[in-house]
């Protein structure tokens, strides 16, 4: 019963890896060029059975095992079909006897073959129709099963090749069911598990040819003059790869030096004409269709006429303003390869010096515009060539910005009474404290501009949080246009100013106000002290302000809200400031009168 089960599983894997090699070897469908399309193996056999049979005339009840000899003689064939140089599929026919006994078997299935430079190995897994006849035992039954195996080519050509050996282990089962009772179940249905040794020739045909060795020869460069070096290279295909190959180089311009794939061609003392480089590749390890030739053509030019120098010329800046100086270089080859010298600068202007390949052009007191450098370079023949080259003189720069100016422009915060300028009267408001910052303000300004014309003020007005937002909005409208109108009565330019009414938007905390009144030092004691005690009318006159913002190449400067006004104006809120302490007054004595 094991083996029955045990045949089965061989059974069943041999026809799952059969049909798997099979599809395998089908989608592998492209053919190899150097490999026949079809093979056909004629050769000798020897099978060893391995099966034991109930003897013949036996009671069935009582069987006797027989053992089936060897059987040493036989022959056996195949044909594959080759899908490329890996994968075919084979139909085997094999017939061995011995003893009055025989086994056939006919067979079909994949083969893989691992292709060598002078062998092939092969495997094969094959279902079979298994045909086994006994002595003694009527006629001969039939079975299924399968070969499993391989062998050795040793091929003398493409076409012919020697099997050195091909050993297979051969599977089948058979049914002697008229010979055993059930009792005996390996002998009602045995189990073939034989060996089978063979060898012989294989017969090889079909497929591409074999593709013809080529080779192809180029130049580098493909022109030059007498006594300069060329390059020749050669690339070969349709070489066995895994063998060496021989190149040799001939010529007939110049002397040829070769290694491998290139060659060296020396033109010295060759006269000027077309000349051909050829190369011959061969594969000694081949013994046909083994070599390749090509050749290349190239052209040797006679000397040309003596050429004068060429020379180039670069200065260092290309722009500046006047008075800074320029680095000059030229560059000065012959074609011909003689020596070379550079002399006699000249520019159109300014003072160039300078001796060699190297000058340098001063530009003092220049006016701006182009300035023409030149100068000449002379061979060991005397021949010459000239180069030149430009430089622009440019505007000098705007005056630079005066640092005690720039310093003393602090903007300042502007500040108004409550309601200040009123729709009647726009003009008003403005304390003479404030007017005074103003001015200042105006007259440093001015100067600024001409070192830094693109620069603008920004005017941005505030209102304290009484009132609505529209009346504030309005108010401040009205203070940021009285400030810019004074300005621009001063002197400086509207363009330049720039108005943002915010209305009660953007109002300075308690905290700040009292930090700028801890701060001012003009304020005494007595004063500050009161001042903050009436902190909230004082934070509300500091919102009432116009800021200014000085805007120059892209930085902006806010002003400083040094509050408020000035200390007079802001203890005018709450009082007025404090009286001097008045020094006691003297009396003159009366002056004695005479008596008449």
């Amino acid at each position: 019963m094991k083996v029955r089960k045990s045949g089965r599983a061989l059974f069943a894997a041999v026809l799952s890896v059969s049909a798997a090699m099979i599809a395998f070897s089908t989608s592998a469908s492209a053919q190899s060029d150097t490999v026949p399309k079809y093979d056909v193996y004629l050769g000798y056999q020897w099978t060893h059975p391995g099966a034991t049979v109930p003897a013949p005339f036996g009671n069935p009840n009582n069987p006797t095992p027989y053992k089936v000899p060897d059987m040493s003689t036989g022959f056996g064939g195949a044909f594959t079909y080759n899908f490329d140089r890996h994968w075919g599929a084979e139909f085997d026919l094999g017939h061995s006897w011995g003893n009055s006994n025989y086994e056939s078997t006919f067979s079909a299935g994949p083969r893989f073959m691992w292709r060598t430079e002078g062998s092939n190995i092969f495997l094969h897994a094959l279902l079979s129709y298994n045909r086994f006849s006994v002595k003694g035992l009527p006629n001969g039954v039939d079975g299924i099963g399968a070969i499993l195996g391989g062998g050795w080519d040793l091929p003398f050509t493409k076409n012919f090749s020697w099997r050195v050996f091909e050993a297979n282990y051969v599977f089948a089962r058979h049914n002697y069911a008229s010979y055993a009772a059930p009792e005996f179940p390996d002998l009602r249905r045995p189990t073939l598990n034989g060996a089978r040794l063979g060898t012989g020739v294989v017969f090889s045909w079909g497929g591409a040819p074999a593709l013809t060795p080529t080779a192809a020869c180029s130049v580098q460069p493909t022109e030059v003059m007498v006594g300069e070096p060329l390059t020749a290279s050669v690339t070969a295909s349709n070489f066995n790869p895994k063998h060496s190959v021989n190149y040799a180089w001939t010529g007939n311009g110049g002397q040829v030096t070769g290694k491998e794939t290139s060659a060296n061609i020396d033109t010295n003392n060759v006269a000027p004409g077309n000349y051909t480089v050829t190369a011959h590749v061969t594969d000694p390890k081949a013994k046909a269709n083994n070599e390749a030739s090509c050749s290349a053509n190239y052209t040797v030019k006679p000397l040309p006429p003596k050429n004068p120098p060429t020379m180039s010329m670069s200065a260092n800046p290309t722009e500046l303003t006047p008075g800074g100086t320029v680095s000059l270089t030229a560059n000065c080859t012959s074609p011909d390869g003689a020596p070379v010298s550079v002399a006699n600068w000249t520019s159109t202007s300014g003072t160039v010096t300078g001796s060699g390949n190297t000058a340098t052009l001063n530009t003092a007191d220049l006016p701006p515009g182009p300035v023409t450098v030149t100068a000449t370079c002379t061979d060991s023949r005397n021949l010459t060539g000239q180069a030149s080259t430009q430089v622009t003189i440019q505007n000098p720069p705007p005056p630079p910005v005066d640092k005690a100016l720039e310093a003393r422009l602090a903007l300042h915060s502007v500040y108004f009474p409550t309601g200040q300028p009123t729709a009647k009267d726009p003009n008003a408001g403005l304390l003479p404290s404030q007017q005074k910052i103003l001015l200042t303000m105006a007259t440093d300004f001015k100067k600024y501009l001409q070192a830094k014309p693109d620069a603008h003020i920004t005017l941005e007005g505030h209102a304290d949080q009484r009132g609505s937002a529209a009346f504030n909005q309005v108010l401040t409208e009205r203070r940021v246009a009285r400030v810019k109108g004074f300005l621009v009565e001063n002197g400086v330019p509207e363009s330049a100013i720039d108005t943002k009414a915010l209305g009660k938007e953007h109002n300075l905390t308690t905290d700040e106000v009292k930090q700028s009144i801890e701060q001012n030092p003009d304020l005494t004691t007595e004063e500050r002290k009161r001042a903050l005690a009436r902190i909230v009318v004082i934070r509300m006159a500091s919102n009432r302000r116009v800021d200014i913002t000085l805007n120059s190449a892209g930085q902006a400067e806010t002003s400083v809200r040094q509050f408020p006004f000035n200390s007079t104006d802001a203890l005018s809120l709450i009082g007025g400031r404090e009286a001097p302490k008045k020094a006691p007054v003297k009396r003159s004595p009366k002056k004695a009168t005479k008596k008449p």
